[in-house]
């Protein structure tokens, strides 16, 4: 049987360099590396490199995604103190649809590779949708 029609991809990390992780949708210096887009599922993966005090924005993901923490510490909804989980790498992690993070921030410098199965919506403060980004606006930020 022939693999011929299914179009296979491998990117070498240390021939891609990083980028800032675009404002508003991360703070304190997160950066970046766009691995994968799909358009025909929607789906893209990215890894991220988090200095110790940033954060993520506020925001949902409107499909479910995995990520794999392979440095240092994630709080999501501001950690197990505040009610939320604090993950500990080495650590993998499943994010369902509808999922809901008010605070997410990393205490310690922190890695994480995750795959989106479709968009992230960014909230404001007031919890209106500030950006929806899918492969699309994932692709086009990396590009710009």
């Amino acid at each position: 049987m022939s693999n011929a029609r299914l179009p296979e991809v491998a990117t070498q990390l240390d021939q891609v360099d990083w980028k800032p992780f675009p404002e508003p949708f991360a703070f304190g210096g997160i950066r970046w590396k766009l691995l994968h887009t799909s358009p025909g599922t929607g789906d893209w993966s990215a890894i991220f490199d988090c200095p110790k005090g940033s954060s993520i924005a506020p925001h949902t993901h409107f499909a479910s995604g995995q990520y794999l923490l392979t440095k240092g510490r994630m709080d999501i909804r501001g950690g197990v103190e505040k009610g939320g989980a604090t993950v500990l790498a080495p650590s993998h992690g499943y994010e369902s649809n509808g999922a809901v993070h008010e605070h997410t921030n990393f205490p310690i410098d922190s890695e994480f590779y995750m795959t989106f199965d479709g968009p992230v919506v960014f909230t404001n403060p007031d919890g209106s949708v500030m950006a929806v980004v899918g492969w699309e606006q994932a692709r086009a930020a990396w590009s710009a």
